[in-house]
């Protein structure tokens, strides 16, 4: 549906009425352009904007699907430009993913918006308050679109940034205090690793939804930095000059992200193992212990008329002693060597 619509002269806003009829006036107006903001619309919500600019058809079969990669293209009579702006939802601390789409023409400009990230509102409130950036055209809103996503960008990168110390912290705090008291795992540090791996695992995915979202901008970008693209003046290049050095960093950090949390994860994935390890020569340990007077109570256990030992009268508890002081001797072997 069409969330707001307007035309701008010399940065002032006017009423849209007619689409058509504005489209035709201002063919012939310098400095005039009409903005159009829709929301998650349908094919029929969609041609009669796209009939009355002339906008090409693939790109409106692509605005009309979504699920589009960040990117820049290129027709006779429009740019279309695709953008993934990120919500960083707090109480679950995860990232959500929408979808922005603008068709820029001489004397338009088309915004499409899909998903609950990314709304529009506050920048064309911004750009209505600044009309001497308004009067610069479709290449005024392309930029302060591609700047106010690119600005949600950050904030999630520090977001991540938060939650990726604050996972480090507790994994290798904990591999600290188990190494201190040097004591196996309670049951709860056991849920505590496996909550951990849990926390990894998510983190790690969302880092690789940021990362679809925000390496694909780069080329695009960079285009509309340094090349001559239709509809964007040159004077326009150091502003998405800027947007690209921050898209550039905030694509630096993503990868540094990234593989920290794979060295965390393999580090967590080690300590379990050599944990498991720990657990099995404990478990080893006991066994042998006590395979030694089951095997002495088995020898006398055969009842072998010529045994010696079961007609004397110490030989019971000597037979006692003797796995009790084996036993014993076998526990302050393992204990010496770590195993207990």
């Amino acid at each position: 549906m069409i969330i707001d619509a307007a035309v701008y002269r010399d940065g002032q806003r006017l009423p849209c009425k007619d689409l058509s009829d504005e489209a035709d006036a201002l063919r012939d107006t310098p400095g005039g352009f009409i903005w159009i903001g829709l929301k998650d619309p349908t094919t029929e919500e969609f041609a009669n904007v796209s009939g009355a600019l002339g906008l090409h058809p693939l790109a409106v079969e692509d605005a009309v699907k979504g699920n589009q990669r960040s990117k820049l293209e290129v027709y006779e009579s429009s740019l279309f430009v695709v953008l993934k702006p990120l919500r960083y939802v707090e109480e679950t601390s995860q990232v959500e993913t929408g979808e922005v789409m603008l068709f820029v023409g001489e004397h338009f400009v088309v915004t499409v918006r899909r998903g609950e990230a990314g709304p529009l509102s506050d920048v064309r409130r911004r750009l209505e308050s600044n009309t001497g950036h308004l009067a610069q055209g479709p290449a005024a809103v392309l930029y302060a679109v591609m700047d106010a996503v690119v600005d949600g960008y950050t904030g999630i990168d520090a977001e991540i940034g938060q939650d990726l110390e604050q996972v480090e912290e507790s994994i290798f705090a904990g591999e600290i205090e188990v190494e201190a008291h040097a004591a196996p795992e309670s049951p709860s540090q056991r849920r505590q690793a496996a909550d951990d791996a849990r926390r990894i695992y998510l983190l790690k995915r969302e880092v690789l939804e940021f990362r679809r979202a925000v390496q694909p901008l780069v080329e695009p970008a960079k285009r509309l930095a340094e090349r001559d693209v239709p509809h964007v003046p040159a004077s326009s290049r150091p502003f998405f000059r800027d947007i690209a050095d921050h898209v550039l960093r905030v694509v630096d950090h993503v990868e540094s992200y990234d593989r920290l949390l794979g060295d965390i994860l393999s580090a967590h994935l080690t300590r379990i193992s050599v944990q498991q390890n720990d657990d099995m020569r404990r478990i080893s340990a006991w066994v042998a212990i006590a395979a030694m007077p089951t095997m002495i109570a088995g020898i006398y256990g055969m009842n072998f008329e010529h045994m010696p030992e079961l007609h004397w009268r110490l030989g019971y508890p000597m037979a006692l002693a003797f796995m009790a002081a084996v036993c014993l001797t076998l526990y302050r072997q393992f204990k010496r060597s770590g195993w207990l």
